[in-house]
């Protein structure tokens, strides 16, 4: 069994300790969700077993076998532009991925140059060598990773995709390669809800272990078997998924204040007596006095997160908030929004979500006064005051001190209670403790710059909050308090979001892009929402009648690459109905061994598929001129 060791692992960062000395083990098999604010160091920690970084020292603290393999999906992945789709996809280093590798690019050239002697004869090469090395398996995986990804155009540069595109050939790259270690930093951002679903099946059938952070907590529901939980520098060990690790951690804090309680009420009894100045101690007296000096040292040794309390006062709004009439708007020809009509009310809870790059964030951008609308009417009440949390921050300058950076905004704050509060406490509020005040904003993690942008926006007392992708960046804990403070928000929210999570506790009502300036609307939450889109689709569809004149006209020959599939196609069928007759004898004489029973049973699924697609593609090749 192949297992991943940390031992006594230590790393700091300026004045901070991120790792205190942790260890753990990591088994095959392992689901494990990595917990921790902003700041505690989980990207660190992942970025020193992908062995991109180290811990303090020169001794080793990772320890795995010799061929261990580690795939480590980072949240700032690079390739260089010039690659194809292909290349970036296929850069694992298993001879078989190589192989793949090969054979998918002499069938891109095939499929471009199919009557050249040359790229036929590459193409045979590499096909032959699929067959030596049995790497139709790994290429059929490949293949469906990338599908189920969305990326279709292999030839395509990276330098030409868009960022969430990008993150998705990231993700396939390291899915393919199926290394024996999953490492994924927010595996689920820029993906659609049907892209997450399939993820989270294909984890759970993952033949290595799993290591991910993600502020995804459905996700880490429905896929951790473990949870490891990074605070003040020490690593804590869950079993069970975020729901079990939400009831252990709550029973975990009250026993630790419990017992800080009663050492604090030791230490005041002890604090009595030694002031009580009793005449004539002598060496009785001296062990008492040096359980009263470990009482002393031993106090204040439970540290917590603390609350990220939002009591922030907002603007009055008034009846008019945000409107647009008959709005339309097309970047070059495609279609964004097609006489749209939005009424956002005070009190609004808007979640606007759906397809990817069908522009959803330029409605936001739109309602920020960023874009005008190509035609149509938008208005704003005269009351509103608006914040605007995008998904990049604004630009900060590294060398300016935290502290600095929010009292640009404001030096006070007043509060829903009519108090005042300073920029110092509000720091704390936001868990950023006082000894980082004058932290120079280039010394602080992505998240805690996130965090410290979302306060800013939030001190200028806004009334409505426009948010993109908000969960992106933001740490469970601080989400938490977030949709927790939006509950008693008397302002209007109005987000873009494909975290189903976050949704559920913010939202009322959805928007839902669909490409091509159709948007529907739903009220209610997201997965309200998801149940009813399942429903629909399992209902039988009408079908659609296609005139002579409508239809495409009929292919008569079979392509290249088709040609050569039918001449082959009958063999391929007899070797999987051969293949089921083999496995479905050998389940007859396995007795009583359930186990194997069970992986028979799957063989013979799988080639049952297989064969079902075969035959589909015999008689779709039939009905060609031959």
């Amino acid at each position: 069994m192949k297992e991943l060791k940390v031992s006594d692992l230590t790393k700091t960062y300026g004045e901070k300790t991120l790792f205190d000395q942790i260890s753990f083990l990591i088994h095959e098999k392992d689901r494990i969700g990595l917990i921790g604010t902003n700041g505690t160091g989980k990207t660190s920690l992942l970025k020193i077993l992908a062995e991109e970084d180290n811990g303090d020292g020169d001794v080793n603290a990772v320890f795995f076998p010799t061929d261990y393999r580690i795939g480590y999906l980072s949240q700032d992945k690079v390739f260089e532009p010039s690659l194809t789709v292909l290349e970036a996809v296929f850069q694992g280093n298993s001879p078989l991925i190589q192989t793949v590798k090969q054979y998918e690019e002499a069938l891109i050239q095939l499929n471009h140059f199919g009557e050249d002697p040359m790229v036929q004869k590459k193409y045979a090469r590499a096909e032959e060598r699929m067959n030596e090395e049995d790497a139709w398996l790994t290429d059929t995986n490949a293949k469906i990773i990338l599908q189920k990804l969305g990326i279709s155009d292999l030839d395509k540069k990276i330098g030409e995709l868009s960022g969430g595109q990008k993150k998705r050939v990231s993700l396939a790259q390291v899915l393919i390669d199926e290394p024996d270690l999953l490492l994924l930093d927010e595996p689920t951002n820029h993906l659609d809800y049907a892209t997450i679903q399939w993820l989270e099946n294909y984890l759970n059938q993952y033949r290595g272990a799993v290591l991910m952070v993600t502020h995804d907590r459905y996700f880490l529901d429905r896929v951790t078997t473990r949870i490891f939980e990074l605070s003040f520098g020490k690593l804590y060990e869950y079993k069970g998924n975020y729901e079990a690790y939400v009831l252990e951690k709550a029973e975990r804090d009250r026993v630790n204040v419990e017992q800080e309680e009663k050492r604090k009420s030791l230490y005041k009894q002890e604090l009595a007596w030694m002031r009580a100045g009793v005449q004539a101690r002598g060496t009785k007296q001296q062990a008492r006095i040096n359980r009263f000096e470990d009482l002393k040292e031993n106090l204040y040794q439970v540290q917590t997160e603390g609350d990220l309390e939002l009591n922030i006062a907002t603007q009055r709004l008034g009846k008019k908030v945000l409107e647009i009439k008959e709005g339309n708007y097309k970047i070059n020809k495609l279609t964004i929004l097609d006489h749209f009509d939005l009424l956002i009310q005070s009190r609004e809870r808007l979640g606007i979500t759906g397809k990817n790059g069908a522009g959803k964030s330029t409605l936001l951008n739109i309602l920020a006064g960023r874009l005008e609308l190509t035609s149509g009417i938008y208005s704003i009440g005269e009351t509103v005051r608006l914040a605007y949390y995008t998904q990049q921050n604004e630009e900060m300058n590294p060398n300016q001190r935290m502290i600095a950076y929010l009292q640009e905004a404001t030096e006070e704050v007043k509060q829903a209670d009519g108090g005042q509060i300073g920029v110092a406490e509000l720091l704390e509020r936001f868990l950023f403790p006082r000894f980082m005040h004058g932290t120079t904003i280039g010394k602080l993690s992505g998240g805690e710059k996130r965090r410290l942008y979302l306060l800013k926006l939030l001190v200028q007392q806004p009334n409505v909050l426009l948010l993109d992708e908000p969960t992106n960046d933001l740490d469970i804990a601080t989400l938490t308090i977030l949709e927790d403070y939006f509950r008693t928000f008397p302002g209007a929210v109005i987000t873009v979001s494909h975290d189903r999570y976050f949704l559920d506790k913010v939202v009322n009502k959805l928007l839902i892009f669909k490409g091509n300036g159709v948007i529907d609307s739903y009220f209610g939450n997201m997965s309200d929402y998801l149940a009813s889109s399942e429903e629909e689709s399992s209902l039988p569809k009408e079908k659609k009648e296609v005139s002579v004149t409508d239809a495409e006209p009929k292919k008569k020959k079979m392509s290249y690459m088709e040609q050569k599939e039918w001449a082959t196609i009958e063999e391929d069928i007899a070797e999987i109905e051969q293949k089921i007759d083999e496995l479905t004898e050998a389940m007859n004489h396995q007795g009583d061994n359930f186990t194997r029973l069970q992986e028979l049973q799957k063989e013979i699924e799988a080639n049952e598929q297989q064969l079902e697609e075969k035959m589909n593609r015999w008689e779709y090749l039939s009905e060609f001129d031959n």
